[in-house]
């Protein structure tokens, strides 16, 4: 579905990514996970051709980006990024409305596609009608989500989609996303620098270091003894976090010292 073919970026002669060969196949949800500036994003923006590579070329269902028009590229991918990016004067029905009004649809068709895709993100219909400052933040995002989806795209980009949201929210919501992803037969490619989050909803990770792929597996096997350090070291950081959450419960349950009570 998306493949890179020694695609290069950069940025005031530093270069941001590649040479970059990868492929994401239909179906697959692929997490891209790397520090602050390691190519993520950059990546990302090359498959919809927010940018254009200077070197090599990417492919979208087999079509070189940038060789057709761009619009007509778009209608076929749904962005969802962390600063959501509604449309503030505009209401949530209208905002969802964005991507088939583009698409020409008539005006019973796209009423239709509101109220599905208000039921498929779990907002009452009701919603339609506020403005996004209405909503809290974990709406705002699902409003986000069902924009996107307005269309009925076959490829979803996510650039770091939950991330200013709190803990609860964001697991709930990628959990919400994954299901949406499988029952819509999607393919994904998320941009994140949560391990957790990348271990738990995709079905590979890429991670990337200085614009370069330095891993690039299942989770299941990055979460083996990885050759790389930086690697490795990103896979053991939520086990050191879970075994220090598991220290402190231990400690939660232990009488204090000099407790005499009970």
């Amino acid at each position: 579905m998306i493949e890179f073919h020694e695609a290069s970026k950069g940025w005031d002669g530093r270069r941001a990514v590649g040479p970059l060969s990868l492929s994401v196949a239909k179906g697959e949800f692929v997490a891209l996970l790397g520090g602050s500036g390691c190519g993520k994003t950059t990546t990302l923006k090359m498959i919809n051709g927010l940018v254009t590579p200077d070197a090599g070329e990417v492919r979208v269902a087999g079509e070189v980006v940038g060789a057709g028009p761009l619009w007509r590229l778009r209608r076929g991918i749904g962005y969802v990024f962390q600063e959501i990016g509604l449309f503030p004067h505009m209401t949530v029905a209208e905002n969802i409305a964005c991507g088939p009004r583009l698409a020409g649809w008539d005006r019973t068709r796209i009423e239709t596609r509101i109220a599905e895709l208000l039921d498929l993100v779990a907002l009452p219909r009701d919603v339609g009608a506020r403005l996004p400052a209405a909503l809290s933040g974990g709406q705002r995002q699902r409003v986000g989500v069902a924009r996107a989806l307005g269309a009925g795209p076959l490829i979803m980009l996510m650039d770091e989609p939950f991330g200013a949201l709190d803990p609860i929210t964001r697991d709930s919501l990628g959990q919400a996303w994954r299901a949406l992803h499988d029952r819509l037969g999607l393919t994904t490619v998320m941009v994140t620098h949560d391990v957790m989050e990348a271990l738990l909803l995709a079905d590979r990770i890429v991670v990337m270091d200085a614009g370069a792929v330095i891993a690039d597996g299942p989770p299941a096997m990055l979460l083996t003894d990885h050759g790389n350090a930086t690697v490795r070291a990103l896979m053991e950081t939520p086990r050191r976090q879970a075994a220090r959450v598991e220290a402190l419960a231990h400690q939660g349950g232990a009488a204090p010292k000099g407790d005499t009570h009970g």
